[in-house]
């Protein structure tokens, strides 16, 4: 029989890890092809991982709550049948874990390691394998040269140090830089406990990471909020003029958000450098418009589910993938892609009742808006008779942003296009 290694799957873009959740299987149970074998879960996402063939499990290299890279084997399988054709594995034994920690691979006839002769930029790095480079001085280049031995030529952290082990001019480590973490005179205040009144409550898997998320944020990016108000009533009038018929023509319901969505779609591709990420000292303009919609979950956690391409997508679309979006938010359906590559985030606090919030920052984004409860009340509108009082439904909008790239003037002024957009927003729009 073959081997097969069940491998930790890619499930999109700026993932690189993942929690198991449970095994479904144990050693010794018979698995079909596809059947799934292991929940996983990522910082949003539960996922489920099929077989990928039939057979017999051998071995599980990683338990329940274990974080794991993606690409990392997580259990062994002894196939039987015919095997996906990439999936093959050779007859070779099974490498282990010496006693230095390095992995011998039973090859005959090869050397230790073999180079390419050029890097290979598609090559997969694992995490574990960019931080020992890291550690030993290796560039990227360098270690992308390395043939690997893993599945489709996966550089393995074996193949590393046999590289490292046989480099004729080993470059010196890169020094690492001794930091000095000055003693805090700070302690947190005593948190006050009665026995048999107060209880304790573990925060769930999600909330956990959702507080780390935050103050990731707040420590990355110095934010600044600032704020508009914006007359929403043609908007109001129009939504309620032909939400019956919108939801009879395209079977989708009309609310507020895919209006939201359209403006700030378009706000963006009037200021792109509202819609980039900082990498170091570098600036990463994207050149895709995906805005991310801050969901609540019944549990009172929070999601956020990305419209891709929002700027190319008419008022139908945005109004469909919109539902979708929230409707698999509230039944915990979303996909990984689904929650991936957001470039700017929107939250609607006003759907709690808020007049306004002060939002994080959705890291690697530098902004984010707030949209607030659309209350009327009485203004001073300008007409050709001159100023009136008049009801209208006002709405006030704040933006959080990243003072390291976004600087006030930026910041202010994409928030005032955007409330431009739903100002001047068509009442004789057609759907």
């Amino acid at each position: 029989m073959s081997v097969v290694e069940l491998r930790m799957p890619k499930m999109g873009e700026s993932i690189s890890e993942a929690t198991i959740i449970n095994w479904l299987k144990n050693v010794g149970d018979t698995i079909e092809e596809e059947e799934t074998i292991l929940e996983v879960a990522t910082d949003k996402v539960d996922s489920e991982v099929p077989s990928p063939c039939n057979g017999v499990i051998k071995e599980i290299l990683f338990q329940p709550n274990d974080v794991v890279p993606v690409g990392e084997v997580l259990a062994i399988i002894e196939a039987s049948g015919e095997l996906p054709k990439k999936r093959e594995q050779t007859e070779a034994p099974i490498a282990k874990p010496s006693a230095a920690g390095n992995t011998k691979t039973a090859t005959a006839g090869k050397s230790s390691f073999e180079l390419r002769n050029s890097p290979n930029p598609d090559a997969f790095l694992s995490p574990l394998v960019i931080s020992i480079a890291q550690k030993e001085g290796l560039s990227i280049e360098e270690v992308q040269s390395i043939q690997g031995t893993g599945t489709d030529g996966r550089i393995r952290k074996s193949d590393l140090f046999n590289y490292l082990k046989h480099r004729k001019y080993p470059l010196p480590s890169r020094p690492q830089p001794q930091v000095t973490t000055p003693a805090s005179s700070y302690n947190p205040p005593p948190i006050s406990f009665t026995e048999g009144k107060d209880r304790i409550v573990e925060m769930d898997r999600m909330r956990a990471m959702i507080a780390d998320h935050m103050v990731y944020s707040k420590h990355t990016s110095p934010h600044v909020t600032c704020y508009i108000e914006a007359d929403v009533t043609t908007i109001v009038n129009w939504r309620n003029k032909v939400k019956a018929d919108f939801q009879e023509k395209y079977g989708e319901k009309l609310t507020f958000t895919p209006i939201f969505v359209e403006a700030v779609s378009k706000a963006i591709a009037d200021f792109p450098m509202i819609n980039v990420s900082v990498d170091g000292k570098k600036i990463v303009v994207h050149s895709d418009i995906n805005v991310g919609m801050a969901t609540a979950l019944p549990n009172g956690n929070l999601i956020v589910p990305v419209v891709k391409n929002a700027d190319k997508k008419n008022m139908e679309e945005l109004a469909g993938e919109v539902n979708h979006l929230a409707n698999s938010s509230r039944n915990n359906a979303l996909k990984p892609d689904e929650i991936q590559g957001s470039t700017f985030t929107i939250s609607n606090v006003g759907t709690f009742g808020s007049l306004m919030g002060t939002p994080i920052i959705n890291q690697p984004e530098v902004a984010i808006l707030a949209l607030g409860i659309i209350k009327k009340r009485a203004e001073v509108i300008s007409t050709e008779k001159g100023d009136e009082i008049a009801i209208r439904s006002m709405m006030y909008l704040s933006l959080s942003f990243d003072h390291r790239v976004v600087d006030g003037y930026l910041g202010g002024s994409f928030l005032r296009k955007v409330g431009d957009y739903l100002e001047e927003f068509d009442e004789n729009r057609q759907i």
